[in-house]
């Protein structure tokens, strides 16, 4: 009879299901899409930015600096057994970039019925700067190495999405 799973089965990305750090890492399994792994992480992260957005801005501050230490530690464990510098499939510094972009969000407005028009905002924005990678993006990425390196280009990615998006509502709401 045919094995229907195999406990050691690892697929090509080098994603192993049994150790969490994987889990975090490839960002829950979405970093394994075939096409625009990065695109697909960030998507994954609208479910938990949701479930956070309705924190106080101390608390939404405080998960974001714990996932981005739980993320330099995740995606630099990872990469090494990958013996990889930035794997594609690494998406947990794409949530975190999203997380930092929709800081500048306020919940009332995330509510309004132009809620929906924020989060893509949101995504576009931090995606752009992500793969566009300005100065200093781009130093920091060719530069630091490791969990830090794979985490610090997407922080920064993600606070220049946010300070499009602050300038988009004085723009659109003033």
């Amino acid at each position: 009879m045919p094995k229907i799973r195999d406990s050691n089965f690892q697929c090509p990305t080098g994603f192993d299901r049994r150790k969490l750090h994987h889990w975090i890492a490839f960002g829950f399994g979405s970093g394994l899409a075939p096409k625009a792994p990065g695109t697909f992480g960030t998507l994954a992260a609208i479910p938990i930015y949701l479930l956070m957005s309705p924190l106080a801005w101390p608390y939404y501050l405080g998960l974001v600096i714990l996932f981005s230490l739980i993320g330099i530690w995740a995606c630099d464990r990872t990469a090494r057994e990958l013996d990889a510098k930035d794997p594609a499939a690494i998406v947990w510094d794409e949530f975190v970039g999203f997380f930092i972009t929709m800081l500048v969000v306020p919940y009332s407005l995330l509510m309004s019925a132009q809620g929906w028009v924020w989060v893509l905002a949101g995504v576009l924005a931090f995606r752009l700067f992500d793969i566009w990678k300005p100065w200093p993006i781009q130093v920091i990425d060719e530069r630091v190495g490791g969990g830090l390196g794979i985490m610090l280009d997407d922080i920064l990615a993600g606070i220049m999405a946010a300070l499009t998006l602050l300038v988009l509502q004085r723009l659109l709401t003033s």
